[in-house]
């Protein structure tokens, strides 16, 4: 009997070895095909890049997985004992799989056997970075062992703390975030700092499976999911019974953070920083390499540029009368939910879409159209509001197939379903009526001295166009582009005392004959360069624009960046050729800053995801600025090695000349705001467009008006009428309470009066002089002296170039202003 027990215990035992040296040979192929586990030292998972302000507000986020990376030392106790709670209990004390929850699994998964369920899974915190970080999530016997293998070599490589790390920040939390850091920002629009017990809970919650524990639509099973998560927390001693009872009274509170643009009003000038980084870095650094950008934007500044914009175009919109609704859609049984799908102009808070439910002679009774509640389905709420007549006169015009109507009663011009934007009366409870202007334009405010937006604005709404015509919009400046010509003239021996005829001129391009006007159609004879400029003329430009030779205009044009390559037609000189308004404002800030090139940027810095700096606007040099120490050596001072493009007494010249613009000139109106400021209107042919571009000694901002597809503004619209007050609102608000800057005169420069009609030195008492600033060296003419006097009617221009015959219809009629 011993005998048969002995034999059959041998048998037995080779057996066992055999299935043992099977599972060995089998553990050891798999072992071979290992992957690298040493690749999580360099971890460098996709990171959220944010844009910022200069103040610091955050403009935006650019992310294909929304993650913003965190060192587990700055995750909180409470968080990471939810995630402990929730997924690996044991975490602190296996070596990397938990044994006894392994042969829990086992035993349930025996006790399924044939039921059709899935398997209960026992992965600990390090096998499921194995897995996330290392494997496929097939659900095989063959890769689960490999997890397991995985998961003993990173414990023995890495600390716990390291692999829980790896854990919070890699995981995907649903809605688009990964990360515990990411998540939180996503789910309760809060730092993890600040999460409760409750929501760190329900966080914790989520990676088994953030579809099925979705806040809004699956409700009822996401508090219970997290609930049994703040159980845990209970039983494991993280949180005592009582906090654990008043966590899950707590409903889930998710709030979620919008997308997009953060900072009101920043919309094109964040658009337009995406753009450059992908044009210098490429779409992976911006969308996964965690960038902090630090932008040139003045929040404030943004705001009074935006609302100076919208009031300037509403104000020439309204005056062309009302156009139709929005939309117009059928009532039926609930108007809000007819009303509800319409998409609304999201940066443009104030205005709200209403749809119209009943119209009289009296005004109009609408339905606003409900807000989303924080699922983003539309509210229950239903919410009606009046517009009186006196609240939508101008709707009184209305426009029917291109033809201007006049009505006698609001119920002429709305009919039921009729869907219209209203804004709240700041006097009373009633709303005005609202229309989205056709007419468009774009705006730049640029320091002088370094090249800084401080503020841009691409066209009334962002969420109706997101076609930026500050940026992108090629225009004819009109003669917004005259300073250039007198800038190159005084820069080559002119004065602004030259005298040049303001006559008729006829000029030959090869076989083409250009005749020029002025605006009024009259020529106002012999003229001083200020009074040129003064009064926009654009006989006497195109006179100096030829006596000087259009070669020379062209490389001043170039030199300002205007143009890249400019063709040396004669009508270019009245600004026929096309160019954007950050172009032009550039120009303008090397007259205002002493004759200087400056690069325009909207970006000061640029860090990587480990605050190392890899771009900087300001390339200024200061050796001094890294003393370590104080020994009472000279104080440090910032080297402008910018390149110098036009005489610093040239540039106070031309600066001097558009100050006239603004006292007695074409910008009139601005002078009403007391203050030393230059510029120069600009309208161009048949006033499809109008300009204004000014100037303080510290700020250059610069403006069109005109329609996308370009079309008429009508009879009499100019630079002057429509541009200069919208830079008259914006300076009005900017200047307010702050000290009045001169522009100062350069050293050596003399200071003569003349006679204003004939650019000779005035005597002592004479009437009608100015004061005007001459270069050493130079000074008012001894004896009359008028360019272009007897030249006759007839000149010639430059040869003509295949493009001239454009370039002469588009700035031949007297549109320039």
């Amino acid at each position: 009997m011993i005998r048969l027990i002995g034999y059959f215990f041998g048998i037995g035992t080779m057996l066992a070895l055999l299935v043992a040296g099977g599972i060995a040979v089998y553990i050891g192929k798999l072992a071979k095909d290992l992957p690298d586990y040493e690749v999580l030292a360099n971890y460098e998972p996709p990171v959220t890049t944010r844009v910022h302000a200069v103040d610091g507000s955050l403009m935006g986020e650019f992310a294909h997985e929304r993650r913003l990376y965190l060192p587990i030392q700055a995750v909180p106790d409470r968080v990471k004992a939810a995630f402990l709670s929730a997924e690996d209990k044991n975490f602190y004390k296996h070596p990397g799989v938990d044994v006894t929850g392994l042969g829990r699994a086992v035993m349930t998964n025996l006790r399924n056997m044939g039921s059709g369920r899935r398997p209960v899974g026992a992965s600990t915190i390090t096998q499921q970075v194995a897995k996330n970080f290392l494997l496929s999530s097939s659900q095989t016997y063959d890769r689960k062992i490999r997890e397991m293998l995985l998961a003993f070599r990173i414990e023995q490589a890495y600390s716990k703390d390291r692999i829980l790390e790896l854990y919070v920040n890699e995981i995907f939390f649903g809605l688009g975030a990964y990360g515990i850091a990411g998540a939180a920002l996503t789910y309760f629009d809060k730092s993890v700092n600040e999460l409760t017990v409750a929501e760190a809970a329900y966080l914790a919650a989520l990676p088994k499976g953030p579809s099925n524990y979705h806040p809004f639509k699956y409700t009822d099973r996401a508090i219970e999911r997290r609930n049994w998560v703040i159980d845990q927390m209970v039983d494991n001693r993280y949180v005592s019974p009582e906090e654990g009872a008043k966590a899950k009274a707590e409903p889930l509170g998710v709030n979620p953070r919008r997308k997009g643009g953060y900072l009101f009003a920043g919309e094109y000038f964040t658009e337009e920083v995406r753009r450059e980084i992908i044009s210098r870095y490429g779409e992976t650094a911006l969308y996964e390499g965690g960038l902090s950008v630090r932008t040139t934007l003045d929040p404030k500044m943004q705001l009074v540029a935006r609302r100076a914009m919208q009031n300037g175009l509403l104000k020439y919109d309204t005056l062309r009368g009302y156009r139709g609704p929005v939309t117009h859609v059928e009532l039926g049984e609930d108007w809000g939910k007819a009303v509800g799908p319409v998409k609304r102009l999201d940066d443009v808070p104030e205005w709200r879409l209403a749809v119209v439910l009943d119209a009289t002679k009296e005004g109009l009774t609408v339905g606003l159209q409900p807000n989303p509640d924080v699922s983003g389905a539309l509210s229950a709420e239903r919410e009606l509001a009046t517009v009186s007549k006196e609240d939508m006169a101008f709707a009184m015009r209305y426009v029917v197939d291109g033809k201007r109507q006049k009505a006698g009663s609001p119920a002429d011009v709305f009919k039921p379903g009729d869907v219209i934007y209203v804004q709240k009366d700041d006097q009373g409870d009633g709303y005005r009526l609202r229309q989205v202007p056709e007419v468009s334009g774009g705006l730049v405010a640029m320091d002088p001295h370094t090249g800084r937006v401080m503020a841009m604005v691409g066209g009334f709404s962002f969420s109706q166009s997101e076609f930026n015509r500050a940026t992108q919009a090629y225009r004819q400046p009109g003669s917004s582009f005259k300073p250039i010509v007198y800038a190159a003239a005084l820069d080559n021996g002119y004065t602004p005392a030259s005298v040049i005829m303001d006559g008729p001129i006829t000029i030959k391009i090869g076989t083409e004959v250009w005749t020029p006007k002025n605006y009024d159609g009259k020529a106002a004879g012999p003229s001083t360069l200020r009074n040129g400029i003064e009064r926009s003329r654009n006989l006497m430009t195109v006179r100096l624009a030829n006596d000087m030779g259009m070669k020379l205009v062209a490389e001043y044009a170039e030199r300002f960046g205007v143009y890249d390559k400019m063709p040396q037609h004669i009508s270019l000189a009245l600004g026929s050729g096309e160019t954007t308004v950050m172009r032009m404002v550039s120009a303008y800030s090397v007259m205002a800053n002493g004759g200087r090139q400056i690069k325009p940027s909207l970006i000061d810095r640029i860090q990587d995801r480990y605050g190392k700096t890899v771009f900087k606007h300001d390339e200024r040099a200061c050796e001094g600025c890294v003393a370590t120490d104080w020994e009472n050596q000279k104080e440090p001072e910032l080297i402008d090695n910018a390149e110098q493009v036009l005489d610093p007494m040239t540039a106070y010249q031309i600066t001097s000349m558009m100050e006239g613009v603004v006292q007695r000139g074409t910008a009139v109106t601005i002078s009403e705001l007391g203050r030393p400021i230059a510029g120069k209107t600009g309208t161009t042919n048949d006033e499809k467009d109008t300009w204004f571009i000014g100037f303080t000694p510290n700020l250059v901002v610069g403006l069109y008006i005109g329609y996308d597809k370009p079309q008429s503004l009508g009879k009499g619209a100019t630079g002057g009428g429509l541009a200069a007050p919208v830079f008259k609102e914006f300076m009005g608000e900017i200047l307010k309470d702050t000290p009045v800057v001169d522009f100062q005169v350069p050293e050596g420069m003399k200071l003569i009066p003349i006679n204003r009609k004939t650019g000779m030195q005035a005597r002592e008492g004479d009437g009608g002089t100015i004061i005007e600033a001459f270069k050493p060296g130079t000074g008012p003419a001894d004896s009359y002296w008028v360019i272009g006097m007897g030249e006759g009617e007839s000149m010639s221009a430059e040869t003509r170039s295949p493009t001239a015959s454009k370039a002469i219809s588009e700035g031949a009629a007297g549109g320039l202003y």
